[in-house]
């Protein structure tokens, strides 16, 4: 076949290796299976496709990259490096939309809407599981992929963790004190955790010492929390994405909005908007009311923290890594890192 089996145009290592799942029937099965390539397509492939069709900004795959090549790896990154995060990314996106019951991703209807729960849910596990296939393929030694595979599965346990805080506490449960803490450690278990990954790949794969794993590490976790900034205010700031915004105040999700607030509101003003949100919650008032106070009170407060957590990654990078050529790759990255509005 010469035609991407899944239809996508975009070329990206994660649709690169997809296709060669289907044409190439790379499937991690038993010898004894015997199941005709269509039976496949339908139960996962075609689903895979469907969430595809709307590619991200691939921030993931590219850090993965960055880093291969800031930690001395030679030539091209293994194509599985920047795949096996993406899969991750995505999965994670396919499963979180059944579990807050999203409407919409990526300026279209959520895949378990558009499939079905049944398939859409598999189609999400089962990119939790094959990015550790596509590490063994790529034929790393035992001892570092030993190495990756902790990785990956440090990251995956530790979103979990982070899921399970944002499906469970609310803003009304939460003193005014105790939300900056719930924010950043949601923030730094999910995002956090996967760019984390990201850079760790790349580093690892490459053979990096210890000390050039954990400065990029550092690095993607950074960058992590920052895009998670970014994407909660932007659900608030940018008309666009205005949808996302209004089902966090909905679900009255702890979110970097409430953090940013909850340090900046004396008592009474803070008791104020979390009775606002109560009755956004309840039905009585459209979240845009909400919304409205947000963005006057908060102003251009959320840009400068974004620009701050961006420039401490950007500075502690520099310092290490003082003189390499990747750090304009880098420096790109960062400049479409802040210029993101989902």
């Amino acid at each position: 076949m010469t035609q991407s089996a899944l239809e996508i145009d975009d070329r990206s290592a994660l649709v690169t290796l997809l296709d060669r799942e289907v044409i190439d029937s790379a499937l991690s099965l038993p010898d004894d299976i015997r199941v005709l390539p269509h039976f496949w397509q339908k139960a996962l492939f075609e689903p895979l496709g469907e969430a595809l069709r709307r590619p991200g900004k691939e921030f993931r795959g590219r850090l993965a990259e960055i880093s291969w090549a800031l930690a001395g790896g030679r030539g091209p990154a293994p194509l599985g490096l920047s795949a096996a995060v993406e899969a991750l990314h995505l999965g994670s996106l396919i499963v979180d939309d059944i579990e807050d019951g999203s409407l919409s991703r990526r300026g279209g209807q959520a895949l378990h809407l558009r499939v079905g729960l049944p398939l859409a849910l598999n189609a999400g596990n089962w990119l939790y599981f094959w990015p550790s296939a596509l590490l063994e393929r790529e034929g790393f030694e035992p001892v570092r992929l030993l190495a990756l595979k902790a990785a990956l599965d440090r990251a995956v346990l530790r979103c979990h963790y982070g899921q399970a805080l944002d499906l469970s506490v609310r803003v009304a449960e939460l003193r005014q004190p105790e939300v900056k803490d719930l924010v950043y450690g949601t923030t730094r278990l999910k995002t956090g955790s996967l760019f984390e990954l990201s850079a760790e790949l790349g580093a690892l794969a490459a053979g990096a010492p210890p000390e050039v794993v954990r400065v990029l590490a550092e690095l993607g976790r950074d960058l992590g929390v920052a895009l998670q900034m970014l994407d909660d205010w932007t659900g608030i700031a940018c008309e666009r994405r205005r949808h996302k915004g209004h089902e966090d105040l909905r679900g009255a999700r702890p979110s970097w909005p409430w953090a940013w607030l909850s340090e900046l509101l004396d008592d009474v003003s803070y008791v104020r908007l979390r009775v606002l949100s109560e009755a956004v919650v309840r039905g009585e008032i459209h979240p845009e009311v909400l919304a409205e106070q947000f963005r006057a009170l908060l102003a251009d407060a959320p840009r400068r923290a974004i620009r701050a957590q961006v420039e401490r990654s950007r500075a502690a990078c520099h310092a290490h890594f003082e003189g390499s050529p990747v750090l304009v790759e880098l420096e790109r990255e960062l400049a479409r890192l802040e210029r993101y509005d989902g």
